[in-house]
């Protein structure tokens, strides 16, 4: 097949408004669902003490809600109009999954930072869940709806200017690009956003492996051990562990197999340099950790390494579900059998730079698991204390991060995507109405979901009482 021109790839973006009008996206889809049968299946194989845990998190607010049922999100996005133009997407594009972290040659960056649900789709799939993420937490710190438009539009409309900047970059110029803080420092227009840009690079300062392990562990007869706080963590098989007894993950032997065995295989996975500086590095400690909103349950551990120096290294070690876009894109989009690889995989075609330690490993009893360092340098902007103007401006930042990544992961596609926006704000106004609209019916949805967990249909416990029944056992 003769190579399209770069003109002749814009025309065809062109060519697809007229079967796919621009306008045709504010469209919420089909949303006759039970959102309550749709959690349970998305809860299926977690460490079932923790499952109130995560309803119990998810209950703090509508935002909260939104971030932990993707699910819902992913099952009324198959049925909205799309392009047909299928790039890697990140499954799960809020607000809360972008942030700052150190690359590995040490500078701290803006970028994507969750890719559980990374998976080849719609590119507007990801444009949508970021939308409308952008007026359920408008909605939440009480903005006027006329704010939130606006945020969505000037976000929506930097996904459409960046994404045909982006499409004439060359494919190494395009690779090598990132966002740094310094950078964001330096352009920002607003008194209040340099203030905040600042505090978060101070706070990712004291972020570091090393700062990390005297609030998390301490010496027990010579050796660093975890110290507990369930149900953020505890030990597979102390006195305080939420395994059921019958648990594969109570045996004794966990550690010593998981250590042998499975973070072996793991090396695999990375380059061979980062292998060697894997070696410098010993086992002290394994723990469980309960992580996120949405991940709460999923099996996820820490393991504490320290080198001749007494030196930390935290790596986590998540379990990688099937992604909830699955089953609403063909099977042959996706080429791995592996989940936690394409979770790595998706991470590294969408980051600007992405973790050294990052890679996979097929995990004990069937499940699939990723390694990242944990904390190093990672800061996240807290959207309860954002004015107004900066939940715009963040939200408007976000925006271009998510053109970078989907330009990145588009396979050439990003010309088409280009063409088919063009110079019209029509998507960006479509996006308004989207995100108005699915932002009432997360509305609709979480009303369901309060009215389940107050009836017993579903079992949530807030932070405290969960804590409380654990210090009764």
């Amino acid at each position: 097949m003769p190579q399209t021109t770069f003109e002749q790839r814009i025309e065809i973006g062109q060519a697809i408004r007229d079967s796919v009008p621009r306008n045709s996206h504010s469209s919420i889809g089909n949303v006759k669902r039970d959102p309550i049968k749709l959690l349970k299946a998305n809860s299926a194989g977690r460490v079932e003490r923790l499952i109130p845990l995560r309803y119990g998190r998810m209950l703090a607010s509508p935002f909260a809600f939104y971030r932990g049922s993707a699910i819902l999100q992913a099952h009324d996005l198959a049925t909205t109009p799309h392009t047909g133009l299928t790039v890697q997407i990140c499954g799960d594009a809020h607000l809360m999954n972008f942030g700052g972290f150190a690359t590995p040659e040490r500078n701290l960056v803006f970028d994507m930072n969750d890719f559980d649900e990374a998976h080849p789709g719609p590119w507007e799939w990801d444009v949508k869940r970021l939308a409308a993420s952008i007026t359920v937490a408008a909605r939440s710190l009480g903005f006027k709806s006329a704010a939130a438009d606006k945020m969505v539009f000037n976000a929506v409309e930097n996904y459409r200017t960046c994404m045909i900047e982006f499409s004439k970059m060359g494919s190494l110029e395009l690779w090598y690009e990132m966002t740094t803080f310094d950078e964001l420092l330096k352009r920002s227009k607003y008194e209040e956003g340099r203030k905040a840009i600042a505090r978060a690079m101070d706070k990712a300062k004291g972020r570091t492996q090393k700062s990390l392990l005297p609030k998390m562990a301490s010496k027990v007869k010579g050796k660093w051990q975890f110290r507990e706080d369930p149900p953020a963590l505890f030990h597979h098989a102390g006195e305080n562990t939420l395994f059921k007894t019958k648990d594969p993950a109570r045996r004794p032997d966990l550690q010593k197999v998981f250590y042998d065995k499975y973070f072996k295989a793991y090396l695999g996975s990375i380059r061979p340099s980062h292998r060697q500086l894997l070696e410098n590095f010993s086992l002290q400690d394994i723990a469980f950790k309960a992580v996120g909103v949405g991940s709460v349950g999923t099996r996820c551990w820490v393991m504490l390494l320290t080198d001749l120096q007494d030196q930390p290294l935290f790596l986590q070690v998540k379990q990688a579900s099937r992604s909830v876009l699955a089953p609403y894109v063909p099977a042959s989009k996706s080429e791995f059998k592996n989940e936690g690889q394409r979770v790595v995989t998706g991470q590294r075609l969408m980051q600007s730079a992405s973790d050294m330690f990052l890679g996979w490993v097929d995990g004990p009893v069937n499940r699939d698991y990723y390694f990242r360092q944990m904390r190093d340098m990672k800061v996240a902007f807290e959207l309860e204390t954002l004015s107004e103007l900066m939940l715009g401006r963040y939200a408007w930042l976000c925006a271009h991060i998510l053109a970078r990544a989907h330009a990145r992961g588009s396979n050439g596609l990003a010309p088409q995507i280009s063409g088919y926006l063009g110079k019209s704000v029509q998507f960006a106004e479509a996006l308004v109405n989207y995100a108005n609209d699915y932002a009432d019916q997360v509305d609709r949805d979480f009303d369901h979901f309060r009215d389940a967990c107050r009836s017993g249909k579903l079992i949530a416990q807030s932070e405290a009482d969960f804590g409380a029944d654990i210090r009764a056992q």
